[in-house]
């Protein structure tokens, strides 16, 4: 299980059990959208080379106003 924990610089990941970070930078450059409009969907693709995806994908802009 992936687990992603957003925040206004970046996600903090866990994958098969390594924690690390992706910085915001590399999230926008990797998918091609400034960071608030990425969604979670696209940074587990990221992550996983095929992520069981579930659920409507939010955005980051979202996540970050729900908390």
């Amino acid at each position: 299980m992936t687990i992603l924990s957003f925040d206004d610089d970046g996600v903090d990941v866990v994958y098969e059990g390594t924690e690390f970070r992706l910085e915001k930078a590399l999230i926008e450059e990797a998918i091609g959208k400034s960071y608030p409009d990425v969604t979670d969907h696209e940074v587990l693709k990221i992550v996983e080379k095929q992520p069981a995806l579930s659920g409507e994908p939010r955005r980051v802009r979202d996540i970050l106003n729900s908390s």
